[in-house]
């Protein structure tokens, strides 16, 4: 029999390029059930549920969806907001009170446990009631996926990013340094591999979260970079630690703030890359030393969509509605990669990715775990879309010298 009732889409985290496909994806399919009598979106995720702030798609254009779908970052808001169970059984009950059948949440592993546990209460409660986790994080962090939506255009801004400051820094050599998002999972910052082209491009270094970072090693490292190539460019995680798994940053910076959730705050400003500018500049004695922290424009850039990553995302918003509608099934939506390149869509258990991180598998990472490796770039290349842009060096020879080093005319 079919489960007639509203149905409820939400939004949590940190938004991304893409995040509006997988909405819009999700409104469109399930405007097509008639046992759904209203799509709403809750805006500021959990929060708006607790306080009934529900817009009713079932009214917006489809004209005016597709254009949202286009537009990066969280149209029906975000929230940071990590509901315990007692949270949850609040939130149950505004659900329950609006006869809401079907509840589509997309976001990350958070996001995943908060879809577990409201969808324990609606159990417990003998409520009949679908939940459905739709993945979400530029992260990559979600386990049993082969990749998530978010990633791939977040990366794409990330390598296209590198491409510039690689030439940026050919032009007028030093070392430069770039601290990209990811607290626990290197995939975002090991994209920055995918910009290299010649074997002298930048960046040189990349490190990642997955292996201990050591200030010293460091510092040889770019030493010899700068010895080979006249110039060094780093690529590195936000969130490297220590050989005893403390975040670096905390090792630099006499006071680091928090988030909400206990956190430390590695995005909100260029600590750990100005620490690391001042020590290469006062260990190496190198004067041209530079560093940006990307921040959230690695999140949300308009202009390095990934097509491929806009039609996955897509995809899982309107998988949603299969399976939660169609099919009266409960779970988080897994993205399975099913060839070069093709992918597959399938519904796990909400248990299996609920509060789980996912790291770069080994054989992504050097040995020496300052670079990644040619299976890493196979893996991703792909995902950062079509129309990728290729920079080219000029190889025309160089004309013969004349003058020798008196200024006088060879021969003469």
């Amino acid at each position: 029999m079919d489960l007639k009732g509203k149905v409820v889409i939400a939004q949590g985290g940190g938004p991304t390029s893409v995040i509006n496909q997988s909405l819009v994806g999700a409104v469109l399919e399930s405007r097509k059930f008639p046992q759904v009598t209203r799509v709403y979106g809750a805006l500021n995720g959990v929060e708006g549920i607790m306080n009934e702030r529900f817009m009713d798609l079932t009214r917006e254009t489809t004209h005016n969806l597709e254009r949202v779908a286009a537009t990066p970052a969280s149209a029906l808001l975000s929230t940071r907001v990590k509901p315990d169970i007692a949270y949850c059984k609040e939130m149950f009950k505004v659900l329950q009170a609006h006869d809401v059948r079907y509840f589509f949440y997309i976001g990350g592993n958070d996001s995943a446990d908060t879809v577990r546990i409201v969808n324990e209460q609606a159990i417990q409660q003998d409520y009949e009631f679908r939940a459905i986790h739709i993945p979400k994080t530029i992260d990559n962090d979600l386990v049993l996926n082969d990749h998530t939506p978010g990633f791939g255009s977040a990366a794409r801004f990330v390598s296209t990013a590198f491409m510039g400051l690689n030439l940026d820094n050919r032009a007028l050599v030093g070392v430069y340094i770039a601290v990209i998002m990811g607290r626990n999972a290197g995939f975002l910052t090991a994209s920055a591999a995918l910009a290299k082209k010649y074997p002298d491009d930048g960046p040189h270094l990349i490190y990642l979260p997955e292996r201990a970072f050591d200030i010293d090693q460091f510092l040889l490292d770019v030493k010899d970079a700068y010895a080979k190539y006249g110039r060094c460019i780093v690529a590195i995680s936000e969130g490297i630690k220590d050989k005893f798994g403390k975040p670096l940053i905390t090792n630099l910076v006499d006071t680091v703030e928090k988030d909400a959730h206990g956190n430390l705050q590695l995005s909100g400003s260029g600590s750990l890359g100005d620490s690391l500018t001042a020590l290469v500049k006062e260990k190496l004695n190198i004067d041209r030393v530079r560093s940006d922290t990307l921040g959230y424009t690695q999140r949300n850039f308009i202009g390095a969509i990934s097509d491929v990553d806009s039609n996955e995302a897509r995809e899982v918003g309107e998988k949603a509605a299969h399976f939660g509608i169609w099919d009266n099934v409960d779970g988080s939506i897994v993205i399975e990669r099913t060839g070069y390149y093709s992918v597959n869509y399938k519904l796990v258990d909400l248990s299996l990715i609920a509060g789980k991180t996912r790291f770069m598998p080994d054989e992504f990472i050097t040995p020496e775990g300052n670079n990644v490796t040619d299976a890493f770039k196979y893996y991703a290349r792909p995902l950062v879309g079509s129309g990728f842009p290729q920079p080219s060096q000029l190889r025309a020879p160089m004309a013969p010298k004349i003058l020798d080093i008196h200024g006088k005319p060879f021969h003469s």
